[in-house]
């Protein structure tokens, strides 16, 4: 199983480990289109604070955020999965997980990025600022710049396995399964049941509980309609829509009254 997350607008400070090594990162193939946006996105931040804070929507009160691109290259790292904060992550919370739900964490989850395409929660990253919504002076838009590089990456990161598409839509974007792959991918909404209606913080809380679960119960899905039982196992309540026809994914429906 392949679940892919999106990350999050708040982060973790850097760590106190090693400099950034983009070559130790997942998924190679993307390396060269992680050197190009890392690159431009350091030297802009280093050149022009002003115009890098335009650039990357940010208002005066979010200068430092400049400051952190600007070190790319220099600061420490640590594992993207202490990096990204926020509600899903939250909700997820990696450090609280038994070995084993940790082992399959670093296996199954992957978070999509503006900055590297998309990581391991073990891959070392610094913090940073920069979402997939960017347009960079030279590299133009982000989600177009990772089409490609992500159409060669990720299917093989699918391997022949169910994918758990978790991503918000900027995100999902730059890399849409198809074929083959789609016909074995999930996408999830989360619905207010009293409303039937997506709410920002239910949404989100509730994917990184659903993943928790997952990785707790070692449950190991191999298509959407085993992913929809091992779902209701948990306690969800789940409607699934099956795909009208092939290359298409599933439509899961997570119904919830509140999240504590």
């Amino acid at each position: 199983m392949l679940v892919l997350l999106p990350p999050s607008e708040g982060k973790a400070s850097s760590g106190r480990g090693a400099p950034l090594k983009l070559e130790s990162l997942s998924l190679p193939a993307l390396t060269a289109a992680r050197e190009a946006v890392v690159g431009e996105l350091a030297e802009l931040c280093l050149a022009d604070e002003d115009k890098a804070r335009e650039v990357l929507g940010l208002s005066e009160g979010l200068r430092g955020e400049v400051a952190k691109n600007a070190g790319l290259r220099t600061a420490g790292t640590r594992p993207a999965g202490e990096i990204y904060t926020g509600v899903l992550y939250d909700a997820l919370d990696l450090a609280s997980l038994d070995p084993a739900a940790k082992r399959r964490a670093a296996r199954s989850l992957l978070v999509f990025s503006g900055l590297w395409g998309a990581v391991r929660v073990t891959d070392r990253i610094p913090s940073y600022r920069c979402s997939m919504g960017v347009r960079l002076p030279g590299l133009g838009a982000l989600g177009t710049h990772w089409r490609a590089p992500m159409a060669a990456a990720l299917p093989e990161a699918a391997g022949d396995g169910l994918v758990l598409d978790l991503r918000s839509a900027a995100y999902a974007a730059p890399w849409k399964p198809k074929g083959e792959v789609a016909g074995r991918t999930a996408s999830v909404r989360v619905l207010h049941a009293p409303t039937r209606k997506v709410v920002s913080h239910f949404n989100k809380a509730t994917k990184g509980r659903i993943v928790r679960s997952l990785l707790e119960a070692g449950a190991a899905p191999a298509d959407p309609a085993e992913l929809v039982e091992a779902l209701r196992d948990l306690r969800y309540t789940v409607e699934a829509q099956a795909p009208a026809g092939a290359g298409k994914a599933w439509q899961l429906d997570v119904l919830v009254d509140e999240v504590h």
